[in-house]
């Protein structure tokens, strides 16, 4: 579904000139759950750039569902993003004073999708992302980040992408909130066979993927199989557990 060849991304001209990307090379496949990991400066935002089609490359070939992405004009790029990619990202990027329901039906407005269509969709999405009817008529401010993040994913998946890019969305989350969104993608990859590819600099983040690329100086160091991906839902049931543990001591006289 993804396929990148010897990408290269370069900055600037002449002297100034600086290569963020040096011929990075890897193939996904429908149904792929990968991190893309690397330290700050390892180039995975500027591929993570490239993926998303927010940039092109300056040499090599970036095939997205079968699909010569790499030399398309900036209004062509926007059309792939519309149709083909779901973003999810660090800062949520939700309206704050807009119901859950309608954060997640824009983009189908957007889209010109019929009103009944809208709604139904987007509901949908909403409980594929792990939300209740409950929180729909609620405002996005007042909701917990997990459950934001949850919306945003919602709306990642409300026009049905081919791809699903998460730019460090557990970043602005704690540990607990943090896993209760991995185990969100995780359901999603597992259970809908959505292809996602998820970007972070934590290794603790990125064992929770079936696979890793790690980059550093804009090269690929490693990319391999994750025999054994970490399982976020079952991490979760063990801080409840020990929460409530604790919660029952602390009540001991």
């Amino acid at each position: 579904m993804i396929d990148i060849k010897n990408i290269t991304k370069t900055y600037g001209h002449g002297g100034d000139a600086y290569t963020a990307l040096h011929g990075v090379s890897f193939s996904i496949a429908e149904g792929e759950f990968v991190a893309i990991m690397g330290p700050s400066g390892s180039g995975k935002s500027t591929l993570m750039h490239i993926l998303g089609c927010l940039d092109t490359p300056s040499e090599g070939t970036y095939r997205l569902d079968g699909k010569d992405v790499s030399t398309m004009t900036d209004d062509e790029l926007a059309y792939v993003r519309k149709d083909k990619i779901g973003f999810v990202f660090q800062a949520f990027n939700l309206l704050p004073r807009t119901t859950v329901l309608r954060n997640v039906v824009l983009p189908l407005v957007y889209a010109n999708v019929p009103s009944e269509e809208r709604d139904a969709r987007a509901k949908e999405a909403l409980r594929s992302a792990g939300l209740d009817a409950s929180h729909f008529s609620h405002l996005s401010n007042q909701l917990s980040g997990g459950q934001i993040q949850r919306v945003a994913i919602a709306r990642a998946l409300v026009n049905e992408p081919v791809l699903i890019l998460a730019d460090e969305p557990t970043g602005n989350l704690d540990s607990k909130t943090s896993l209760v969104v991995l185990g969100t993608l995780q359901k999603l990859n597992r259970e809908h066979g959505r292809t996602i590819i998820l970007i972070t600099h934590e290794p603790d983040i990125a064992e929770h993927a079936n696979r890793i690329i790690r980059l550093r100086d804009g090269r690929i160091v490693s990319d391999e199989k994750n025999p054994a991906p970490r399982d976020a839902t079952r991490e979760t049931k063990l801080y409840d557990e020990r929460d409530t543990a604790a919660s029952l001591t602390n009540k001991l006289p």
